[in-house]
């Protein structure tokens, strides 16, 4: 396999340029000269979209002023929909294609299932944006099996992009993703490194840390016994599942992006993938670093 075509699989998450994010950064935002290298570096190998929103701080400002300076080297976009839709969603979106130095949005996402659910209303605005070409398919961003279930039922949604990862992970998604892609939705999961928590030390004193060390405790014995690095780990086990098309990935630093597109190459055997199964979150509102905030 190309180069080209694993990328490919990769999606950009932008969030790290416009907001501090992720319980293991300590670097913060990511600076602009280098939030655009870091774009040049993705498209130069294979990375082809860039997931954004609207609440990323400037991430927008960023990618439009990359494409503004690289006219030759233009993302897709898949950016989404503040969860409070209190405005003309056309001149939203002609917005963000002014914002983002694009003719079109390769996926406009409901940022939210609740946003989804009370907007539905809005759907023949949306579905006219589709037939103008400006933008070309419709998403929703949700977090538990039964909002996969529900917006299975809606022809209309085209992508579904849902947390997957070594916590989350197929004991807990398997069965719902099959039915997913049967419907013929594709399926988009983030969260690949559940914003670094992985990296942590299972002993530091954490409170989410805490909450979540037996499972860390887990990860750490299974990448020590048998010699694999963390990251490695974390994005080979996402990568190589047949039932998933995309994977968004957030970085906060070039050299990150690299060792990133590394570890996507690594192949891990079934036994450790097994391992990997078994391991299942009990209180799994732990699962939604969103809970994380109230800690």
């Amino acid at each position: 396999m190309s180069k080209a075509i694993i990328c490919d699989k990769l999606i950009l998450g932008t969030v790290q340029f416009g907001l501090n994010y992720g319980i293991n950064n300590s670097k913060g935002k990511v600076s602009l000269n280098d939030s655009l290298k870091i774009l040049e570096y993705a498209y130069d190998n294979g990375i082809r979209t860039l997931d954004s929103a609207e609440v990323y701080g400037n991430a927008h400002d960023i990618i439009g002023t990359f494409h503004e300076k690289n006219p030759t080297k233009i993302f897709n976009i898949i950016t989404k929909l503040p969860k409070l839709i209190n405005y003309d969603i056309n001149d939203k979106i002609n917005v963000y294609l002014k914002d983002l130095k694009v003719k079109y949005l390769e996926t406009l996402m409901f940022h939210s299932f609740d946003s989804y659910k009370n907007n539905l209303n809005n759907f023949n605005i949306l579905k006219e944006l589709k037939s103008n070409n400006k933008i070309i398919s419709l998403g929703v961003s949700v977090y538990t099996n039964t909002e996969v279930e529900k917006v299975l039922l809606n022809k209309d949604i085209d992508i579904i992009q849902l947390p997957f990862n070594l916590f989350d992970n197929a004991s807990l998604r398997v069965n719902i993703l099959q039915k997913a892609k049967i419907a013929g939705k594709t399926i988009h999961t983030r969260s690949a490194l559940l914003q670094g928590i992985f990296f942590k030390n299972p002993s530091e004193k954490n409170i989410i840390v805490s909450k979540l060390r037996k499972e860390l405790e887990e990860i750490h014995k299974i990448s020590s016994d048998n010699n694999i690095s963390i990251s490695n780990m974390a994005l080979s086990y996402v990568f190589n599942k047949p039932y998933i098309d995309n994977i968004v990935i957030g970085v906060d630093s070039l050299l990150q992006l690299k060792q990133n597109l590394k570890s996507i190459n690594f192949k891990m055997n079934e036994d450790v993938i097994n391992s990997i199964n078994n391991i299942k979150i009990k209180n799994k509102e732990f699962l939604n670093p969103v809970t994380w905030l109230k800690y």
